[in-house]
């Protein structure tokens, strides 16, 4: 049986993601096979944010809006999946909602309310425009942070260590190996997802009105609408992210709201190139690998951290995604 010629063109054009999600599912078997546990937790950490970056490309490399409260958003699914254990294991209800410990009903309310959140904050973020957009998102992401600062009740500065035993569709997810193949999943969705997204009409608008607004607004689109969407979308996907992370970790604290994590998300994005859906995976994964190598190697880890991506910045313009090669969808899409 043929491929039609646009999917086969959809394979070729994804084998470099195929390739870096292959690479990932040895992960656990490397860690076994060095006896060394870390190895797995580093990469999960890797994977979780690898799929904030492909999250937040979204809006920031098809939808050209910089982003500095993806932080927030991921500080927000935490937290819900946290607070919520902890009602559980406290036995007492969050006003007249009872805490709970199943992450098949934590991790659609992270979801629900990181969504809220983002339409909340969207509707007067995207009313700006290019440095004020970032400044306005900045000032969003430190509320966000200072509030989660301010709930004494679950930790404070100190953070909310997670005691209850959470529990997803029968998963001991307490297992690094398990809670691996989960994440490394909803990366493989996430991309999916995403990539659908790009390719479809909302894409397509989305993309136009990153180019020329104005001629947007002249054929009868309305572009706020759409701007909205992607980003509450973006942000949705990023509080996923945030409730495997609470998950993985069983602690959750105002360090994983702040601004700087949320600049370090961009960076990721940009790094890893914003030209294709997959592009940030890359660059998120060889972000935290950098940070955790590298301190081990010198003391003053920064200066190679910082000639690092100097070099990938001016030899690979599209980003770390251009060693993959140049290989577009139809459409020009380079995803």
């Amino acid at each position: 049986m043929a491929f039609p010629p646009r999917a086969l063109s959809r394979i070729v054009a994804a084998w470099p993601i195929l390739v870096v999600l292959a690479a990932l599912a040895l992960v656990p078997t490397i860690s076994a096979a060095f006896d060394n546990p870390f190895i797995i937790r580093l990469f999960t950490r890797a994977v979780i944010f690898a799929i904030v970056a492909v999250s937040l490309n979204f809006v920031l490399g098809y939808g050209e809006l910089v982003s500095v409260m993806h932080a927030g958003f991921f500080g927000v699914g935490a937290y819900v999946v946290g607070i919520l254990a902890a009602h559980d294991f406290d036995g007492e209800k969050l006003w007249l909602i009872a805490g709970t410990s199943y992450l098949a009903i934590s991790i659609p309310a992270a979801i629900f309310v990181t969504a809220l959140v983002a339409a909340v904050t969207g509707v007067v973020s995207l009313r700006t425009n290019g440095a004020y957009f970032i400044m306005i998102t900045l000032a969003f992401n430190q509320m966000i942070y200072y509030f989660f600062i301010a709930l004494k009740k679950y930790g404070g500065d100190d953070g909310l260590q997670i005691l209850a035993n959470l529990e997803f569709a029968g998963f001991d997810i307490s297992r690094l190996t398990t809670f691996y193949y989960v994440a490394l999943g909803v990366l493989a969705a996430s991309l999916l997802f995403f990539g659908a997204l790009v390719d479809s009409r909302f894409g397509v608008i989305l993309r136009a009105t990153a180019q020329n607004e104005r001629r947007v607004v002249a054929l009868g689109v309305p572009p706020l609408r759409y701007k909205l969407a992607a980003f509450v979308i973006s942000g949705a996907a990023t509080g996923l992210a945030g409730a495997l992370w609470a998950t993985g970790q069983q602690f959750v604290s105002p360090a994983d709201l702040s601004w700087v994590r949320s600049a370090n998300f961009v960076v990721m994005a940009v790094l890893g190139g914003t030209t294709r859906v997959w592009g940030p995976a890359p660059g998120a994964i060889v972000i935290v690998l950098l940070g955790a190598l590298l301190p081990g190697a010198t003391q003053y880890w920064q200066l190679p951290f910082g000639v690092i991506v100097i070099l990938i910045v001016v030899y690979l313009r599209g980003g770390l995604s251009d060693l993959f090669g140049r290989a577009r969808t139809p459409g020009g899409g380079g995803h």
